[in-house]
């Protein structure tokens, strides 16, 4: 991730209009990985990048070991605090990350993540993600803004999301607190990383890993996408 982007997620921030916003946020999240994870209890799973990953523990009883790692400092922390007694769960800095052994992973989860990541780094990173992996496993890219998307796209998708939860007004009021966030300096001044179906697919076959499109995004925002990749 990019150190202005790491940066701005070790510290407070107001991404999320309130508390209940935050909950619907990573339920949704568990939900999702729930519902694309192999049927079976014996998984290896990684969520990179997972932010505070409040519902972590539903997604641990479906496997036998879920490695959580963020690369802020402060969130790994609180993420320790929440999960010390939760056997099937570990928290992970970089060291830990480097030190899993290859080919013990059957599936790693990156959900609105590569958006914060420099685009020169992605292609090492998804080849060190394909070195973790079992044969058979893979790699979910969730919630990657395509080119075209627009900022107008967001704001729909968080009045509709706060709209159904019972969150509209504070979401209403969110959007204008974010007028003059870091968030927004920092989304002007680097950007986000885009890319486009193609690209995603050659860049997954680049690393070794066999590329699907998935027929929905796993998120809230149907204007990004979701694509799988399988080592073979």
């Amino acid at each position: 991730m990019s150190e202005s982007w790491l940066r701005f997620w070790d510290r407070p921030h107001h991404i999320y209009v309130n508390d209940r916003h935050l909950r619907v946020h990573y339920a949704r999240i568990a939900d999702e990985i729930l519902s694309i994870l192999p049927d079976r209890g014996s998984l290896s799973v990684l969520d990179f990048g997972c932010g505070e990953a409040l519902d972590a523990a539903r997604v641990a009883a479906r496997a036998a070991r879920l490695y959580l790692y963020d690369g802020a400092p402060s969130v790994r922390a609180r993420l320790a605090r929440r999960f010390a007694n939760s056997p099937r769960i570990a928290i992970l800095d970089q060291a830990g990350l480097d030190a899993l052994p290859d080919n013990s992973l059957d599936v790693i989860v990156a959900f609105s993540v590569i958006q914060y990541i420099d685009r020169a780094e992605l292609p090492g990173l998804l080849a060190g993600w394909r070195s973790k992996l079992a044969v058979g496993g893979f790699v979910i890219l969730a919630d990657v803004i395509p080119p075209k998307a627009r900022l107008l796209d967001d704001i729909g998708s968080l009045l509709s999301t706060a709209r159904a939860y019972g969150f509209l007004l504070a979401a209403l009021g969110g959007l204008l607190t974010t007028l003059f966030s870091e968030y927004r300096r920092l989304r002007h001044q680097i950007g986000l990383a885009t890319y486009d179906e193609p690209e995603v697919m050659a860049l997954l076959r680049d690393a070794g890993l066999a590329p699907i499109p998935h027929p929905r995004n796993l998120g809230f925002n149907q204007a990004r996408r979701t694509y799988l990749g399988r080592r073979l």
